[in-house]
């Protein structure tokens, strides 16, 4: 693969010939077709794509919430990019049926330097979660009007609900109504803090895992 500034027409894309040009990260590059035939990926890139698809699975689905709040973009790579690459990572551990199972304690749902949650814990009312804290306004950056945000993980349906904002730091508490046909099964939960502004984030907090009876 080889890379260039500017072609007699400046950058392009497509085939021309035997070979391809393309944008890759911020770069102009070139690159031969593919040769057909018989390939077989070895094992360390099969390895390499149930990771990859076990994270996206999980991910996507919060994908607004990640891209919002993980942090910084860092050159080419989204804040979703990052996010993937973290899990990828830390938050796989081998599953029994699966190649690769989320490690739920070390999900992050968000990442930055806003002072995080104190005393988080939860508690069921039913089929609503509620979720409580201790009030640091006042500490470090911490700010009463930071907003609290939400995430709960059905594994078993594969199924999220989230708040965002699900009130503020001041508040001590929030209560957050999940589905009734949840009923019977384990629920994953955690939470962050975000500005007003929503420019900065915490590092999000695993509350833990929770049984709807």
């Amino acid at each position: 693969m080889g890379t260039f500034s500017k072609g007699i027409l400046g950058g392009f894309s497509g085939k021309v010939g035997n070979v391809v040009g393309a944008r890759w990260r911020g770069k102009n590059i070139l690159r031969s077709l593919p040769q057909r035939g018989t390939y077989l990926p070895t094992q360390a890139q099969l390895d390499q794509r149930d990771r990859f698809k076990t994270v996206m699975v999980f991910l996507t689905p919060i994908k607004p919430i990640i891209s919002a709040y993980f942090g910084k973009p860092q050159g080419d790579k989204s804040t979703f990019n990052l996010a993937t690459s973290y899990h990828i990572k830390e938050a796989l551990e081998p599953g029994t049926l699966e190649a690769y199972v989320i490690d739920y304690p070390k999900v992050l749902i968000s990442k930055g330097d806003l002072l995080g949650m104190v005393d988080g814990s939860i508690s069921l009312d039913g089929t609503d979660l509620s979720i409580s804290w201790s009030d640091n306004s006042g500490q470090g950056n911490a700010l009463a009007t930071d907003e609290v945000v939400v995430v709960a993980y059905c594994e078993a349906l594969n199924l999220f609900e989230t708040a965002n904002p699900g009130g503020t730091r001041d508040l001590q508490g929030m209560q957050m109504a999940l589905p009734g046909y949840w009923a019977g099964q384990e629920v994953q939960v955690w939470a962050t803090f975000v500005t007003a502004s929503k420019k900065l984030a915490a590092t999000s907090t695993f509350l833990g895992s929770i049984f709807i009876g």
